[in-house]
């Protein structure tokens, strides 16, 4: 990890180690039964260490560069480890093991906590060779969406999603231990729009990975935000990464298409347009899965992955939002997310491309 050339005012940090006892308040509620007391907090300047439990000064410290250069998750999994070695010496009272010793493994192993002694936190699923197969005849199946031909295209586009299902359902019924992981997608927002919210329920129903809105402090702003994790196995991961992308680009692209066909010069109807496209390619999609179901290929869901998303958030909320559905500007954009086909090749930000799936791991 490389130091930041950005600097943070005296009150940026203050309200950023404010930050950092808020989310260990949360892990020792949420992982500890609240076990633990309030300990000390503190920035340090290595960028050798990204954090440390100092046991005679019942201090955590995190390192300030890793504040500054890396998103708010990665400091919540750095906390999540220092957390652990906090329980370990002052509950657990086990101090003649090495640190990175059996007491701590376990306890982290059983919270699903990175138990790594050095690095970046990384999560624990891998591609193996079987599944960078299914991606690349993925990829190539996206590629042929691209056909001007709209039943061709169509066509292609419901074989990529048949394949995922059948791989999906050939490691479920193995039973074999599979790996799992999370992502944070998107940049963190202070408002999580009805089309976001759209978003979230077609990758979670239709991309077999499991998906939550999770807190986090925006380091440079000063104020809380909100990010959208995805858990799953690393091929659903990368596809509902590719999957948000893509969607989130789309619907923009036809919100401009839309509003210059219809000569609109302001952006009252944007939320609501967009809304109408995330509903209407869902619809699209559930029509679809009826006809994979007539196959016989049903999704029923992944306790493993289940499981591992319990270990992650033990305690989740479900919240109720009411939508802008029956406005004409919804209206349009549902029949316009109708007619998306997920294909290869979508409009990225100035200056870059997006490749297919990432970079294989």
């Amino acid at each position: 990890m490389t130091t930041p050339t950005v600097q943070l005012d005296v009150e940026l940090e203050q309200l950023a180690l404010r930050a950092v006892r808020n989310a260990w308040f949360e892990i020792n509620g949420s992982y500890f039964a609240h076990a633990l007391r309030p300990p000390a907090f503190a920035l340090s300047d290595t960028v050798v260490r990204l954090g440390r439990w100092v046991s005679g000064e019942r201090t955590i410290e995190i390192s300030r560069p890793l504040l500054l250069a890396q998103p708010w998750g990665v400091v919540v999994e750095v906390l999540k480890h220092e957390v652990a070695h906090q329980f370990v010496d002052e509950v657990l009272q086990v101090r003649d093991d090495a640190a990175h010793g059996a007491a701590f493994r376990r306890v982290s192993s059983e919270r699903g906590f990175d138990a790594r002694a050095a690095g970046m936190p990384a999560p624990p699923g891998a591609r193996d060779a079987a599944t960078e197969r299914v991606l690349e005849r993925v990829a190539k199946l996206l590629a042929l969406a691209g056909s001007p031909n709209e039943h061709e295209a169509q066509a292609a586009m419901n074989a990529a999603q048949r394949l995922m299902l059948k791989h999906n359902l050939e490691r479920v019924r193995s039973g074999a231990r599979r790996g799992f992981e999370f992502k944070h997608l998107g940049d963190p927002t202070g408002r999580v729009g009805e089309a976001a919210r759209l978003l979230v329920s077609i990758l979670g129903e239709f991309f077999f990975v499991e998906v939550i809105w999770v807190p986090v402090w925006r380091v440079l702003e000063g104020q809380r935000g909100t990010v959208l994790e995805v858990c799953g196995t690393p091929e659903n991961v990368a596809l509902a990464d590719y999957v948000h992308h893509f969607l989130t680009h789309t619907s923009e692209r036809l919100w401009r298409e839309h509003k210059r066909a219809a000569g609109l010069r302001g952006n009252t109807d944007r939320r609501a347009y967009l809304a109408g496209v995330m509903a209407g390619f869902r619809e699209k999609l559930d029509d679809e899965r009826r006809g994979k179901q007539a196959e016989g290929l049903v999704w029923v869901g992944d306790p493993q992955l289940e499981g591992f998303f319990r270990t992650r958030h033990p305690r989740t909320r479900v919240r109720r939002h009411t939508g802008s559905a029956g406005t004409p500007a919804h209206a349009d954009g549902r029949a316009a997310g109708r007619e998306i086909v997920l294909r290869r090749g979508i409009e990225a930000a100035p200056g870059g491309q997006r490749g297919l799936l990432g970079p294989k791991r």
